[in-house]
């Protein structure tokens, strides 16, 4: 089995493979930092809830945009799994072209989104929108080449701030919202964070498709926490919200040669 982890700003968000198969997702906080041994203890504590034996874990694959956690993610993998963790970071094959002046820039997560659009559209134009801590746009070629991407804050992040930066605007649930304008102080908070992130979605997507791939179409998937918020809109040709641990077996399979069947 292979143990995949991604470790956002906000939560890790891991996963368990079995013969290529995502069989057991999981999520935890990592707002607060952990030692080494509430990683392990937690890890094995999640397969061992889920039915599936710490002890066939013998791979483990990590994407970390939280370099303050890395040195307890990989002691904990060694004390409590024995394995030493492969970590998805630059100079690793990818099997893409990155195209970032400086591409040590380019985080973890969203070459590990890449890496599994491309496998699972191979030779299409392709635009990855993460709703994440942060939303982001990656841009892949349909030759492979990771042409760069868009940054901005994520849904989440846009809420808090308007709560922490005003006197009086409260925190509100993060919802669908048909109607546009807003009959109440929540309703108008809700409808701005909820068609503001469409609006901008939109509106890069087609700047991207002129700027980028000539005015043809690319395949567009929706991945993230809150990317299923926007099913009905048809913002996307598909919604993957897997993607990142995909793409974090696929750079695992890339990069380390299995001595025995997974």
């Amino acid at each position: 089995m292979i143990l995949c982890i991604d470790v956002g700003n906000t939560q890790i968000f891991g996963g368990i493979f079995r013969d290529k198969e995502l069989v057991l997702q999981f999520r935890k906080t990592s707002r607060q930092r952990f030692s080494s041994d509430e990683v392990g203890i937690f890890l094995r504590s999640v397969l061992n809830e889920n039915k599936l034996n710490p002890d066939f874990v013998k791979n483990i694959s990590i994407c970390s945009v939280v370099p303050d956690l890395n040195h307890s993610l990989r002691s904990g993998c060694v004390k409590y799994f024995d394995t030493e963790p492969f970590f998805l970071k630059p100079g690793v094959r990818t099997g893409l072209k990155i195209k970032y002046h400086n591409p040590l820039e380019v985080g973890a997560d969203r070459i590990a989104n890449a890496i599994a659009a491309v496998n699972l559209f191979p030779n299409k134009n392709l635009i990855v929108v993460d709703f994440g801590t942060a939303t982001t746009f990656c841009v892949i070629s349909k030759s492979k080449e990771y042409l760069g991407g868009i940054i901005l804050p994520g849904i989440k992040i846009s809420m808090e701030a308007l709560e922490s930066k005003t006197a009086q605007l409260p925190i509100v649930e993060i919802k669908e919202i048909e109607e546009v304008i807003g009959k109440s102080t929540v309703e108008s908070i809700q409808s701005g964070l909820y068609h503001g992130q469409i609006g901008m979605v939109r509106e890069i997507r087609s700047k991207i498709i002129r700027e980028a791939f000539a005015d043809e179409d690319p395949i567009v998937i929706g991945t993230g926490g809150f990317a299923r918020l926007f099913e009905n809109v048809k913002l996307f040709d598909i919604i993957n919200q897997t993607l990142v641990l995909e793409g974090l077996c696929q750079a695992y399979l890339m990069n380390i040669k299995l001595e025995k069947e997974i």
